[in-house]
């Protein structure tokens, strides 16, 4: 993980490396002249009580110089490490957005919404927090091991400490590292459990208000936030242990160059000036030695987020496109089924051998009970999904040979549940598309029936709709779908069940618009209502995934009677659900009236 980002970002790392080398360096260089100054300044200052004005502004020139240069390379440090550190965690949040809007739509519905927002926000933050700290500690080797020269030039034994201390100090945060690995990897887990929960709470915060349920929710969050919780205990303990042994060693260090040089002293082996300057470099060397510990100290988190974004990175299951395109004629494009068979991972087949057509400029539609596959055709008339055999074809043009962008002018899903942006109408309307008018965007509105309710809008097309749209109706919600796929003039419409939360008299005005020259589309619509089946130049009736009939509404009606119960008991159910809401409004009406 680390190489990789180092050869991501090569020429931040060098200069975070070189100036925290030149770091390094100085503070050597300062320990050396703070012990020929006490050395060959103080102590003969001491005893001659007398020291001269010129030396004392050399020294003073001296430290002001190593002070500066010190000051520009943690400038240089910082601005590496700071720079490589941001600029990495945006890129690799960038990649896997972009990686989410590739994977098909299969992928998404085995991962949790909190989770792949865990991966996108706090699994690269975690990945890329040793980065910080990562030239530092590349620069501290640099000094460890120029310190460790310098102190066998000036006294063997009083270097035998530092050859003891430093790898004390690499060998205790290899232990560290290899107990803290799995409590960092448990609690990175945690927190994306929690804010999958958290999300799924949140977005089904209607049924678990409407359902009573807010108690039990909180319960199940809480499980899982206690968990977290004693995760990251767990942690701390740890780390609060490991700290202070990593903060004391370099004063032992100190302690015992101090008692070796004591001795060395009254032997002659080594001057006071020698002494000062190991002993002053034993204590600066803690805080430098720290960025190693720092590095190792993230590296379990740091592996756990890193594992968890190459988890998406690597994911597969791509749509692979071809390089062919249609021709932006402006004319209805024509679908076909052929033979098609289809099945959800390894599960058993959910469509068997469909084959049906939709002719270029007419409507058909899709008839069947609850898991006939209507919706799953659908999804494959777009691509979506591909099917386990069998071809579809937009005029006649094999569907997996077309290119991305020409499929995606040419079809468009406008799916059962509606989803609507925190953005204006505009804005939910044209997606910011290329060529996409203001024009366009009325016209879209108008064959979907909602430029009525728009133009009554204190901003008309400005106008916010909130997040997911809850300044909006269901079945304004549903129409302003509908117009999005309008407004980037589709040669084929396909809608599933896409006008269900709408007025019957408004869906067939919208349907019955569709069919005009001016939608310049065909049509393959989900249907349930009597009323839109009607409307249809065929049907195609499944059963367990089968076709079973196609025809005429008329003809089905007359040919096939489980085709005719289930459109009757589809009508009994919009009569009965009219009547509920007619008596509920006349109740509420007269309720008022009392009041």
């Amino acid at each position: 993980m680390l190489g990789q980002a180092i050869r991501d970002e090569p020429r931040l790392f060098t200069i975070g490396v070189v100036g925290s080398s030149l770091f390094g360096l100085l503070i050597i260089a300062n320990s050396y002249v703070v012990g020929a100054v006490v050395g060959h300044v103080v102590v003969p200052a001491f005893a001659g009580h007398h020291a001269s004005g010129g030396t004392l502004a050399l020294i003073a020139a001296v430290f002001l110089g190593i002070s500066v240069l010190r000051v520009a390379s943690i400038f240089g440090r910082r601005l590496g490490a700071g720079f490589m550190q941001f600029r990495l965690q945006a890129r690799y949040r960038r990649a896997v957005t972009r990686r989410y809007l590739s994977l098909p739509p299969s992928w998404h519905q085995t991962h949790a919404t909190g989770t792949l927002l865990s991966n996108a926000n706090s699994d690269v933050e975690a990945a890329f927090v040793p980065i910080a700290p990562l030239p530092f500690a590349v620069g501290t080797i640099v000094m460890v091991l120029a310190a460790v020269i310098s102190l066998f030039v000036t006294d063997w034994v009083l270097a035998m400490v530092g050859v003891a201390l430093f790898p004390a100090l690499f060998g205790l945060n290899v232990v560290y590292s290899r107990y803290m690995s799995p409590r960092q990897i448990r609690a990175q887990q945690m927190r994306a459990k929690v804010s999958a929960v958290a999300h799924e709470s949140f977005d089904g915060a209607l049924v678990v208000k409407t359902m009573g349920r807010e108690e039990d929710e909180s319960r199940r969050f809480g499980v899982f936030v206690t968990e977290l919780r004693d995760a990251l205990i767990s942690v701390g303990r740890l780390r609060g242990l490991f700290d202070p042994v990593m903060d004391s060693l370099p004063s032992v260090g100190t302690l015992a160059v101090l008692l070796l040089g004591a001795w060395r002293l009254e032997t002659g082996a080594i001057s006071v000036g020698e002494l000062v300057t190991v002993a002053f470099l034993f204590t600066v060397l803690a805080f430098p030695v720290r960025a190693i510990g720092w590095v190792v100290a993230e590296l379990p988190r740091s592996v756990a987020g890193w594992e968890r974004v190459q988890s998406v990175l690597t994911a597969t299951g791509d749509l692979r496109y071809g390089p062919e395109n249609l021709e932006k004629s402006g004319q209805p494009a024509s679908l076909r089924f052929e033979r098609v068979d289809f099945r959800y991972g390894d599960g058993p087949l959910v469509l068997n051998e469909v084959s049906f057509t939709v002719p270029a400029g007419k409507t058909v539609a899709l008839v069947g009970p609850t898991g006939s596959g209507k919706s799953t055709i659908a999804s494959l008339a777009v691509r979506l999904v591909d099917p386990a055999d069998g071809t579809i074809a937009l005029d006649d043009r094999e569907i997996r040979e077309l290119t991305e962008a020409s499929l995606a002018s040419t079809a468009a899903l406008v799916p059962q549940i509606p989803f609507v942006f925190d953005d204006t109408v505009r804005g939910n309307v044209t997606l910011e598309r290329a060529g996409v008018t203001d024009d366009d965007a009325w016209r879209a509105l108008r064959l979907a029936q909602a430029d009525g309710f728009i133009a009554k809008l204190p901003e008309g097309l400005d106008t916010p709709v909130g997040e997911r749209g809850t300044s909006l109706s269901g079945g304004q919600r549903q129409r302003i779908t509908l117009a999005r796929a309008l407004a980037g003039r589709p040669r084929l419409l396909v809608l599933d069940d896409a006008t269900s939360a709408v007025d019957p008299r408004v869906e067939a005005a919208i349907l019955g618009s569709l069919r005009e020259r001016d939608a310049g589309a065909s049509i393959l619509v989900v249907a349930y209502r009597r009323a839109t089946i009607a409307l249809a130049d065929e049907v195609v009736y499944l059963e367990q995934g089968k076709v079973v009939a196609t025809g005429t509404h008329t003809e089905l009606l007359a040919a096939n009677p489980g085709y005719a119960d289930l459109v009757t008991a589809y009508e009994k159910a919009e009569h009965e659900k009219a009547a509920h809401e007619k008596a509920a409004h006349d109740e509420a009406e007269q309720e008022r009236v009392d009041a």
